[in-house]
């Protein structure tokens, strides 16, 4: 008999629902599905090919590219041949991907551009281990010993029987490892956080039930799927569920694909949607007279609605009625201009998000749920559910999870999902698993109610000249909370006083310089801007002890970007690189004070 796995419960998607959309792809105008039946054989075809060209039991296949589904036929191949999974950010330099596949001993690698195959080009004589690349479906052929097209890569499957690659999945053990997922590194190089395949099926299984996953829901793939949360997304979870996976055209058409394809289930950074936000804010503050009135009428009614529903209550008759009434007035529209019209579960991870993003998506009938996790706890650990949300916590430990705090208010994890440990890093596993739990390096407290709070990260935690300790992340959130402000970086270890790095928002920047009749320029040379920006941090300020004030902040001309490397590919701020690139500025704000 078979383990429960993620291999086998795919197959069995293609004995239930054979007829059924698997996954869609745009083709022109046109999204195509591919069918589950036809979808597990192409992930039987790939899994015989890779046994064909060498792959043994344990080995590792890596997937450099953006989401699209052989990303995923590879993964899963690897998986169904007993092998292991390795996602490479695409954002990645050279370096770093040679580090990675060279790090994870990958047997074979796909990738899907030729920008990507240059990076390999250029690292090839540090990458000894690597024997195959094999190019996505569409790709030209690159005349080289080591790369095979997609269609060569598939009729190498010829060599391998059915038979064969039965005789792999019936040997897979649920201790067995089945993936890696190297961390984004904001402090170091990335590390493997090794999931088995326990990992990966129980905790998609808890992810179907919280989100009530079911075969006709479907989302859309675009974050990357080197990362846990995506790989659950796209993967895992529709292995689990049968549902349908829309594999988006570029980051850059996600809004356009959002619209098209309207997904039941959403899943974003923080920093996607404070983008939608930003946008969206922009729009309606241009609305006016009548507009202006039934629009704010019908988003009162939302919020006052979604209140109750996050506490598990219902509207009353009156207010019930008027929801619905806004509801066709104004919200279904609203939604379907964002692309939210069918999405009934929408969900925020990855980092901490403005409770002020939350509540402007309740006032837009959109309630987003926020989740709290990493790799190493193979995605979630906490989730704000339906009828059981508090906007500004990361939710209730998820079922069969055990959440305790340390003396010091780190939160450990204990359950199923908790990781194997780092690959080929005892040490760093020793401090990440103490007795089976999960030290986190997060910050946490829960509130009477039993909702988990953040309050920081371990290593962040700012102590001033002064012996004060602070967690940044709050203040941080506080000042990026208003739409001029996209990201705040808190300094101030072992100064006298707190001081911020900001950047702003390019269209709220362009925004207050037209309403204002000012000339444009870069943001650090606008007074008005300044001023602007020092009135945000003084209300920031007087809602705080003065312990915790930020006494001078600079505005950086530029925004922090992963191609300077200020940002991880999960858009989080690797703070010691930001520290080392603005040392200038920050010591220039502190000058006075060594004087």
């Amino acid at each position: 008999m078979h383990a429960d796995t993620i291999p086998t419960r795919l197959m069995q998607q293609a004995r239930h629902r054979p007829h059924a959309p698997a996954y869609y792809v745009k083709q022109g105008d046109t999204w195509r599905p591919t069918t589950w039946k036809a979808y597990v054989t192409e992930v039987r075809r790939a899994a015989r090919a890779l046994i064909a060209l060498g792959l043994e039991p344990g080995g590792k296949v890596a997937q450099l590219g953006f989401n699209c589904p052989e990303w995923s036929i590879c993964q899963l191949g690897a998986m169904c041949a007993g092998g292991v999974g390795v996602g490479v950010y695409t954002t990645c330099s050279a370096e770093e991907v040679q580090y990675i596949v060279n790090h994870a001993e990958a047997y074979a690698l796909l990738l899907d551009s030729v920008e990507q195959w240059e990076k390999i080009q250029a690292q090839r004589h540090a990458l000894p281990l690597l024997k195959h690349v094999i190019l996505a479906r569409g790709m030209a052929p690159i005349q080289d010993p080591l790369v095979l097209t997609w269609e060569e890569f598939e009729a190498r499957a010829e060599q391998v029987s059915d038979d064969g690659l039965d005789e792999r999945l019936q040997a897979i053990m649920p201790e067995d490892l089945a993936s890696i997922i190297y961390t984004s590194g904001t402090t170091g190089p990335p590390k493997g956080a090794m999931l088995s395949h326990d990992n990966v099926a129980w905790t998609a299984r808890v992810g179907q039930q919280l989100v009530e996953l079911r075969g006709d829901d479907c989302g859309l793939s675009y974050l990357p799927l080197s990362h846990i949360a995506e790989q659950n997304l796209t993967i895992h979870a529709p292995a689990t569920s049968g549902s349908a996976v829309y594999y988006a055209e570029s980051l850059a058409k996600v809004a356009d694909n959002l619209r098209e394809v309207q997904p039941t289930v959403v899943f974003g950074v923080p920093r996607i949607w404070e983008k939608i936000h930003a946008t969206v804010s922009a729009r309606l503050a241009e609305v006016s007279g009548a507009k202006k009135a039934l629009l704010d009428w019908a988003r009162g009614v939302a919020s006052r609605v979604h209140a109750l529903g996050n506490r598990g209550a219902e509207p009353g008759p009156l207010l019930n009625l008027q929801y619905q009434l806004a509801r066709r007035l104004v919200l279904t529209k609203l939604r379907r201009a964002l692309g939210l019209s069918r999405a009934r579960m929408c969900v925020s991870g990855a980092a901490p998000i403005a409770v002020d993003i939350l509540e402007f998506f309740a006032s837009l009938d959109v309630v987003i749920h926020e989740i709290y996790g990493q790799s190493e706890g193979s995605g979630p650990t906490t989730f704000n559910g339906v009828g059981k949300t508090k906007f500004g916590s990361v939710g209730m430990p998820i079922p069969g999870i055990e959440i305790r705090l340390g003396e010091d208010g780190e939160i450990l994890v204990h359950g199923k999902n908790v990781f194997m440990g780092y690959y080929k890093d005892d040490a760093a596993t020793s401090q990440a698993l103490v007795d089976g739990w999960l030290c986190s390096g997060d910050l946490g407290a829960f509130d009477e109610d039993g909702f988990l709070n953040l309050t920081g990260r371990k290593k962040e935690i700012i102590i001033t000249a002064g012996g004060k300790n602070i967690a940044p992340k709050n203040l941080e959130a506080a000042l990026k909370s208003n739409r001029l402000i996209s990201e705040a970086i808190v300094i101030g270890d072992r100064r006298k006083f707190l001081s911020a790095l900001i950047t702003l928002d390019e269209e709220a920047v362009a925004q207050f310089v037209s309403e204002k009749g000012l000339t444009p320029g870069p943001a650090d040379q606008i007074p008005e801007l300044h001023a602007a920006v020092q009135k945000i941090v003084d209300d920031v300020n007087s809602r705080l002890a003065r312990v915790e004030w930020v006494r001078k902040f600079t505005i950086l001309r530029h925004a922090f970007s992963i191609a300077n490397g200020e940002l991880t590919p999960t858009l989080k701020v690797k703070r010691n690189v930001v520290n080392e690139l603005y040392k200038n500025q920050i010591d220039a704000m502190y000058a006075e004070e060594r004087a």
